[in-house]
C-alpha cells in the first residue's frame, strides 16, 4: 500500500507541517538549506506557507487558472519568529478548509495539464511539507524521521507526478530500461517502466535494470535528491548508470 487515504492526507499535512512549524520555532531562521541553495529556513517557511495560502485561496475561488501570489491574502511570513510560527500552522489548516468547503471534486488549476479536483492539492501540499521538513532538519544535522506510510506516499506522489509527462521532466528512462524501488521498512515496491516519452509504475515486483532497497524515507530522499545513491542506507542492485540518469531527469 503506497497511497494514504484522504482522511489519512489531511491529518498528515497538518502534521508534517506543525514539525516544521516547530523546527522553525528551536531554530536560527539564518541557517543556511544546503539542499535549497541560496536558502534560508526563513526562506523554506515563507515558502512553504506562502504556497499553502496560495492553493487555499485557489481552492476557495474554484479557479481553473494560475492565481498571483500578489492577490493571496496575507502570504507573505511573519518577520517575528513565534508570529511565523503560527501562520505556518494556519496555512495548512487554510487548505482544509479550503477543500472542505469548496468540494473535494470541484476543478482546480494544477501545474501540471489540466485542472484536477481540489482534493489532489492536500496530497501535493503534504508532499512539498513532508520533502521540505527533510531540508530543514539536514540543514540543521539531524536525522530525518518519516512515518513509512508517509514516506512511501510521498514516492508515490513524486512518481504519478512524473509520469504526467510534464515538460518539467524529460524521459527518465531509456528504451528497455526499467527501475524498481522496494522499502526494507514496509511491504511497498515500485516498478518503473518507459511509457511513450514518460514512465509508468506498479506496486507489482518485477525483475529491473537497476533496484534500489532501503527504508522508504531513504528511498525517499533519494527521489528527491536529498540524498545521494551512494549513502550507505541504500542497496544498489543492476546498473547504477540507470538510477544515475533517472535522477539526473527527475530534479523536482
Amino acid at each position: 500500500m503506497t497511497s494514504l487515504d484522504p482522511e489519512a492526507a489531511r491529518a498528515a499535512l497538518l502534521t508534517e507541517t506543525d514539525l516544521l512549524a516547530d523546527l522553525y520555532r528551536s531554530s536560527d531562521p539564518t541557517t543556511p538549506v544546503p539542499t535549497c541553495p541560496g536558502w534560508t529556513l526563513a526562506h523554506l517557511v515563507a515558502h512553504v506557507g506562502g504556497a499553502h495560502r496560495w492553493t487555499a485561496t485557489m481552492v476557495t475561488r474554484r479557479s481553473t487558472e494560475n492565481v498571483d501570489f500578489a492577490e493571496v491574502p496575507d502570504v507573505r511570513r511573519p518577520r517575528d519568529q513565534q508570529a511565523a510560527v503560527e501562520w505556518l500552522r494556519d496555512s495548512a489548516r487554510q487548505i482544509i478548509a479550503a477543500v472542505g468547503a469548496t468540494g473535494s471534486e470541484v476543478p482546480v488549476w494544477t501545474p501540471f495539464g489540466a485542472p484536477r479536483p481540489a482534493e489532489w492539492w492536500i496530497r501535493r501540499r503534504l508532499h512539498e511539507a513532508t520533502g521540505h521538513r527533510a531540508d530543514a532538519l539536514l540543514a540543521l544535522g539531524r536525522e530525518v524521521v518519516m512515518a513509512p506510510a508517509i514516506a512511501a506516499d510521498g514516492l508515490s506522489e513524486l512518481l504519478d507526478l512524473i509520469a504526467t509527462g510534464s515538460p518539467w521532466f524529460a524521459t527518465p528512462l531509456e528504451d528497455g530500461n526499467t527501475l524498481a524501488l522496494a522499502s526494507t521498512d514496509s511491504a511497498a515496491i515500485w516498478s518503473v517502466a518507459r511509457s511513450g516519452d514518460t514512465v509508468a509504475w506498479t506496486g507489482v515486483p518485477t525483475e529491473a535494470t537497476v533496484t534500489v532497497s532501503g527504508a522508504a524515507v531513504d528511498l525517499y530522499l533519494l527521489a528527491l535528491r536529498r540524498i545521494s545513491a551512494a549513502d550507505a542506507r541504500l542497496t544498489i542492485s543492476g546498473d547504477p548508470k540507470v538510477l544515475g540518469t533517472w535522477l539526473d531527469r527527475t530534479a523536482f
